[in-house]
Formats: structure tokens, sequence, C-alpha cells
């Protein structure tokens, strides 16, 4: 069996984590998985991503019986094995991150470990009323990874990072929206329905235009005032040469309904 699934409906490419018998917890195979789902949904006739799973719980982190295997290791040999397992993460991380269109994590129960990272790297996180959030690194002995350490301190802000990650506690989904770890919390029941609706409106929106709104938020911390203002300058001028932007201009004296084709 599949450990991702893959289904397109229109411009929405859906991305199911696919091991429910295990909380759908991270594997070498999944990782590899998705990192090609992810690989796939480049392509420019999808124009929104939405990363969901199968089963009880959304993922419930890192494959606990997988890290058991290294414990007959020495300790410089498992902390070469665990060097080189993390690393493997590092492209599926990168790829998340950088896809130039929007991506819609709808999450369920359990998004623990390496689930919370992944939450982090969509764009929108829609949350059943059910959803529980725990880093839970720390309840292993060890630090967090996936990226985790540098999105939570700018997605809370430092201290409420630091409480999050070092004390290991279970974060409600009512907590994690006022925590701004979820875009919405709605009943568990019409999450599919609640999901379909925004991912709907996002792939009839201007996805050029939304890929570089997203470059431009998240470089944003790593630029200077001057910097950010000639990236916007740049940024402008490159959507300002799209047929959506001649189609946006138009409509908008028209006083008509924009029909954007992503272009």
């Amino acid at each position: 069996m599949s450990t991702i699934l893959v289904q397109r409906e229109g411009a929405i490419c859906e991305i199911t984590l696919n091991r429910p018998e295990s909380l759908n917890v991270l594997n070498p195979e999944m990782t590899q998985d998705l990192w090609h789902a992810l690989s796939d949904a480049q392509n420019d006739e999808v124009r929104c991503v939405v990363l969901k799973a199968a089963g009880q719980h959304f993922m419930a982190g890192g494959d606990i019986r997988f890290f058991s295997q290294s414990l007959t290791l020495m300790a410089r040999e498992r902390h070469k094995a665990f060097k080189e397992f993390v690393s493997e993460v590092d492209p599926l991380v990168l790829g998340l991150s950088h896809l130039r269109k929007p991506v819609i994590a709808a999450v369920h129960g359990a998004v623990a470990g390496f689930g919370v990272s992944l939450s982090l790297l969509c764009d929108f996180v829609v949350a059943a009323d059910d959803t529980f959030f725990n880093l839970a690194y720390i309840n292993l002995g060890t630090s967090p990874d996936g990226s985790s350490t540098y999105f939570l301190p700018r997605v809370v802000g430092l201290r409420k990072a630091k409480q999050i990650a070092m004390l290991g506690e279970r974060i409600d989904a009512q907590q994690a929206f006022a925590l701004d770890l979820v875009t919405q919390v709605v009943p568990r029941a019409n999450l599919d329905e609640e999901v379909k609706k925004l991912a709907e409106r996002l792939a009839n929106g201007p996805t050029f235009a939304y890929g570089h709104t997203k470059s431009l938020l998240q470089e944003s911390f790593e630029r200077s005032l001057p910097e950010q203002l000639a990236a916007e300058a740049e940024s402008f001028a490159s959507c300002a040469g799209t047929e959506d932007f001649a189609q946006g201009v138009q409509c908008f004296l028209e006083r008509k309904p924009t029909k954007f084709k992503g272009i």
C-alpha cells in the first residue's frame, strides 16, 4: 500500500498521508513518497495543494519503532545514522516551503512531532475541532527537526515557541487558533467541505501573484527594509506582465468579477 495518495480534481491537487494503521507516522518511505508527490504538484495545471491524512489522526510524528532499531548501536553510530535520517527530510521541507502556489493543511486528531512541522510549512491550516498539537520531541529526549524551530518562533513568537518546544504539552484546537497555529477551526464533520471551499477559492485566484506574495513574506525576515522594497518593486513588475494583472485591472474598472488564469 502506498504511503501517499495523490488525487487531482481540476486545479486542486490533494495529497493524503496514507499510513492510518500507524497514525501516519513518518518513515523513510513516506518521506520519499511525499517529496515525489510535491514535485508532481509543481505542474502548472495545479493551482492549489491540499495536504490531508487518512484515518483518525493527521500525523503522530516520527516512527518510534524505526527509532528503536537504532538502540543497539553505539552512541557515535547512532549519531551518524540519525544525522543522515534527519537530513533526508530536508529536500521535502525545502520543496514544500518554496512551492509557489497555495498549500492548505487539513488537520484532525493528533498533529505531533513532524506533523507540527508539516502544518507550519503550509500557508493555511484548517483544523477539525478534535485536533490537538504536541511538538513532543522533548518527551523523547531530543530537540525538534523538520524546520519547526525555524517556523514556530515566526508564527507564535520566541517566548511561546520555547514553551511549546520545551514543555511538550498538548495544545487543543482552540488554543492553536489563539496562537495562530491554525487558520480556522471547524467541526470534524465539516472539515472536508470547508477545506474544499478554501481550496477552490485559491485555485481560482491569481496563482502567479500568490507565489510572489509567499516569497516576499517568507524572505522578509532576512532582508533590510530597502532590500524588501526593492524585492517588492521587482515582484510587482513581474506580476504586472501577466494576463491575470491585465484582467484584474480591466475587470476592476468594469466592476465585474475577474476570472484569473494563474498566468
